[in-house]
């Protein structure tokens, strides 16, 4: 069972996962880095740019969800150096600190709460964010294009793209077609028809969507949703 909520971290969210039966699951790109815990085990989830099967995996999942953009401050690490990896935080920060909030977080009541306070007293200690970022993701989530979105920050297109390999782990367009998946599966699970999802999220027509989220997710957008076209 996943649910998830706002953490007091501006623009994250907490969440908490217990896979159930054996079947696999599926964690979509969004553009974002994740904090994880699982049971004894500190982890950071880099961005994706195609869907994370975690079959097989067991036990309780906690995690900070960041938004797009801030982890790379936070963790102290490039973002493209973790692109579509899982990797053990003691590779990232000194080992002695991992074993540290390792204890402390398996020893308290509750796991959730604790490794949100871990997350809020390292950022506190981090840069602020750049808010050029934000501005990025706000740009390519409303369907801007890669080259207005550069000339409107006043950025060349190659700085851009070097901005954001650092932030996301990958280019602009990358972003934006991410950015574009989250919208249209936003959409498709209001019930919107397939083909007005389409129009509505920036997509040419109907078989671009699909074999777009082909291509990200690795399922068809009906074997997601569990529903038909409409």
């Amino acid at each position: 069972m996943y649910a998830e909520r706002a953490s007091r971290l501006t623009g994250a969210v907490v969440w908490t996962n217990t896979p159930g039966g054996r079947g696999e699951g599926r964690v979509l790109p969004d553009g974002c880095m994740d904090l994880l815990w699982n049971e004894v085990r500190l982890l950071v989830a880099g961005p994706d740019t195609r869907a994370y099967v975690t079959e097989g995996e067991s036990g309780t999942w906690v995690g900070v969800r960041f938004f797009p953009g801030t982890a790379p401050g936070f963790l102290g690490v490039p973002a493209h150096e973790v692109l579509d990896r899982r990797v053990d935080l003691a590779d990232l920060w000194p080992a002695s600190d991992v074993r540290r909030l390792c204890g402390r977080i398996g020893s308290a009541a509750d796991p959730v709460t604790a490794l949100e306070d871990v997350a809020l007293e390292r950022a506190a200690d981090a840069e602020s964010p750049d808010p050029l970022l934000r501005r990025v993701v706000t740009a390519l989530d409303a369907g801007r294009p890669v080259a207005a979105t550069a000339d409107e920050l006043g950025l060349g297109v190659r700085q851009l793209h070097r901005r954001c390999r650092t932030a996301f782990g990958y280019g602009p367009k990358t972003l934006a077609r991410i950015l574009r998946l989250q919208r249209a599966l936003g959409l498709a699970r209001r019930g919107v028809p397939f083909a007005d999802t389409a129009a509505r999220a920036g997509y040419a027509d109907q078989a671009h969507l699909a074999r777009e989220v082909r291509e990200l997710a690795g399922l068809p957008l009906t074997g997601l949703l569990g529903r038909s076209g409409g």
